[in-house]
């Protein structure tokens, strides 16, 4: 809305960035109706008034070639999207674990990312997990980020939902030299192999322990 974006003007150290799964059809079915015209409105009005922003497209079996198809990403240069953040579908539940991309799909990912990169300069695309390789391993816990939740708790991921320390009561910079991030770091989990969308979900016992929530 208007107030949002007279704030964001003014804070242009602050980046939103939209989620969404696709077409109208994709992200209705997913995000709920009404949604991706609700997005559409938010990017025109954020275009207009020339704020940076960017994308997040949750990547599933049944949507990756639609948002990796250069129609979609042309689109959403268009529509003034600076930056794309592809993030692997991660099951909370044995019920959408067919929804993971599996090998086969991360590897066309990989293919099709340096096909769109090779294209379009100026629109940053990133992978998640899949450009970790560059990285040496999962860049979690203070690697090269740290997710924050509603609550100010600092956690080593959004798939990773556990804390030691909270940024009502801590800086930034001693966040990052939280117990539980510097046990992550010192030790091979986050450059272990998994599965798929994330090393932390995949060993979510192991986090628990570290944080002593066994």
């Amino acid at each position: 809305d208007d107030k949002t974006i007279r704030f964001l003007v003014k804070n242009p150290n602050l980046m939103p960035v939209i989620s969404m799964e696709g077409s109208q059809e994709t992200t209705d079915e997913r995000r709920g109706e009404g949604i991706y015209a609700r997005i559409q409105d938010a990017m025109a009005n954020m275009k207009k008034a020339g704020i940076l922003f960017g994308a997040s497209v949750t990547v599933t079996k049944n949507n990756v070639e639609e948002v990796l198809s250069e129609e979609f990403v042309k689109n959403l240069g268009r529509a003034g999207v600076k930056a794309v953040v592809y993030v692997e579908y991660v099951p909370v539940d044995k019920i959408s674990e067919d929804l993971a991309p599996d090998d086969a799909i991360r590897k066309y990912m990989e293919q099709r990312m340096a096909e769109l990169r090779s294209k379009d300069e100026e629109l940053l695309l990133i992978a998640f997990p899949g450009d970790e390789k560059t990285s040496g391993g999962c860049l979690a816990a203070g690697r090269g980020f740290f997710h924050i939740n509603a609550q100010g708790g600092a956690e080593p991921c959004p798939f990773s939902p556990y804390s030691d320390t909270n940024l009502t009561s801590t800086s930034l910079l001693q966040a990052l030299k939280s117990p539980l991030f510097v046990r992550l770091r010192d030790t091979v989990v986050l450059m272990e192999s998994h599965s798929g969308g994330c090393v932390l979900f995949d060993r979510e016992e192991q986090v628990r322990e570290l944080t002593g929530q066994v």
